[in-house]
């Protein structure tokens, strides 16, 4: 008869738990390591405070840092440690006169075993359910010997367990060469903190053991933020299952609906293509308003216009941008290049189309654009694998995705893009300019679309106060995706550059 399933308990940052397929399976210990600054002490804090917000007693064991630098980094973060009972074993009472001047222990005379009664004694006092021994280093130096550290970390393991704890023992991270830890541990969570060639920093996380449980292996992009650590694993489309969707999504343009066979499906993604200044962001913007105007939520990502910019273009389209920002059915989320890596971007997608305060899923994302995402994340490898797996996940939940894409080149034979990203999309909306009687004119065109029939046919269309109005066929042209079409047929067929729609 196989034994049931060990209880689990909260890391105290639920991505992490998600990673662990649930938590940390209680009454065990585990190695958390890493180089200093890497987030070890911030992760065991969040650790010890999740077990007070439950009712669990929780100790720090600190051989490195006082109480005060302690509390300190508690404040950082906005907690407080009144609920976690904290041990030193820094000698803060010691004369200042004293002969003898001490970092932390008076050198080979005091012995490990001594060090260590201290906290066996403690924890029988207060028989904690959560321990976290912060660090690991100064017990290797008190062992003096190798065999002698991994007994003691053994008869520790023994102790601990089998007072029904669970322990985080904090160490610093020495190599491959130095595992006796490792090898001892029920788990290990490794935390490493990387420089990028431009930007910010970089912290990340691994999982490399956790016995006889499952967990999602690799690298996972983590931050320290105010309120402890974030962690952005990668998401798995098959983590989430539902029916396709056949709900259409109307941009609210009636002309351009019908060049769409009626619209976008939901949960399928559309890539609008063409030059830069062409209309293509304009065109997210009449979904994400119509989406509004049906009470229906849209989240807007900007990689690169500035939200002033946004406004004032929305303002001139006469769409009432900022009532529906003001709503919640439109929420706009500007990014900085060089300061976000693409599994955090994937956890800021995922959060940002969960239901809002007010039960609200998004209906609707846009991405504008990825030649922003690749410039903002140049240093990052398989970006176009990464967002081809966030598309699966939006897809799965039944969001549009409309995703912009800006072509180099103006016109003619020349356009290309950064990354051949059409292989991706639902639907690929063609965005184009052309000449015609000495003036630069736009055409747009469906020229995929996966789910459903939709017209084949070329047509001009125009920006103005009004919004967007788009003409008939381009018939009486040809070579219009060229970029640098022949026209053969009366100028009266165009839309009036002086006419605003009605």
């Amino acid at each position: 008869m196989s034994s049931p399933d060990p209880e689990r308990v909260s890391t105290g940052i639920a991505a992490l738990d998600d990673v662990l397929h649930g938590g940390l399976a209680a009454d065990r210990l585990y190695l958390i390591e890493g180089r200093p600054g890497t987030g070890k002490t911030t992760l065991g804090l969040q650790f010890l405070l999740a077990g007070a917000a439950v009712g669990q007693k929780g100790l720090y064991v600190t051989l490195s840092e006082t109480k005060t630098e302690l509390q300190g980094v508690a404040r950082s973060h906005g907690w407080s440690l009144d609920e976690i009972d904290i041990y030193e074993l820094v000698d803060t009472d010691m004369n200042e006169d004293s002969r003898l001047q001490y970092t932390m222990f008076e050198p080979v005379e005091i012995e490990l075993g001594t060090t260590v009664d201290g906290v066996l004694e403690r924890v029988k006092q207060l028989n904690p359910q959560r321990v976290v021994f912060d660090s690991l280093s100064e017990m290797r130096l008190l062992s003096q010997s190798s065999l002698r550290y991994r007994r003691q970390i053994l008869s520790l393991k023994q102790f601990f367990v089998g007072r029904g704890c669970t322990v985080l023992m904090l160490d610093d991270y020495s190599g491959p060469d130095d595992q006796h830890l490792e090898s001892i541990a029920h788990g290990v969570i490794r935390l490493e903190h990387l420089l990028s060639d431009y930007g910010g920093e970089r912290r990340r996380l691994r999982i490399i053991k956790h016995r006889g449980s499952n967990f999602v292996g690799g690298v996972h992009d983590m931050r320290i933020v105010a309120g402890g650590l974030e962690v952005y694993p990668p998401e798995s489309a098959s983590t989430f299952d539902s029916s396709p969707s056949t709900q259409v999504v109307e941009s609210g343009n009636t002309a351009f609906d019908r060049l769409l066979g009626g619209g976008l499906a939901a949960g399928t993604s559309a890539l609008l293509l063409g030059p830069a200044g062409v209309g293509k962001s304009s065109m997210t913007m009449q979904f994400a308003i119509t989406a509004a105007d049906r009470g229906e939520r849209t989240v807007m990502f900007q990689f690169e216009e500035s939200a002033h910019s946004l406004f004032a273009r929305a303002e001139g389209l006469g769409f009432d941008l900022q009532r529906h920002v003001d709503s919640g059915l439109i929420q706009i989320i500007n990014l900085h290049p060089g300061e976000i890596t693409p599994s955090e971007f994937a956890g800021m997608v995922r959060k940002a189309v969960a239901p809002d305060q007010h039960g609200r899923p998004a209906r609707i994302v846009s991405i504008d654009s990825i030649n922003g995402y690749l410039n903002s994340m140049p240093h990052e490898r398989f970006l176009i694998i990464q967002l081809h797996e966030l598309l699966q996940y939006l897809g799965k939940h039944g969001v549009l995705t409309l995703v912009v894409v800006a072509q180099h080149g103006m016109l003619g034979q020349t356009m290309g893009t950064p990354v051949d990203t059409s292989y991706l999309a639902d639907s690929v909306i063609l965005f184009r300019y052309f000449e015609a009687g000495g003036a630069i004119r736009q055409a747009i065109s469906v020229v995929k679309k996966r789910m459903g029939q939709h017209e084949r046919t070329i047509r001009e269309f125009k920006l103005s106060s009004q919004g967007i109005e788009i003409g008939t066929p381009l018939s009486e042209f040809s070579g219009v995706l060229t970029g640098v079409p022949k026209f053969i047929g009366d100028h009266d067929s165009l839309i009036n550059p002086e006419r605003e729609s009605s």
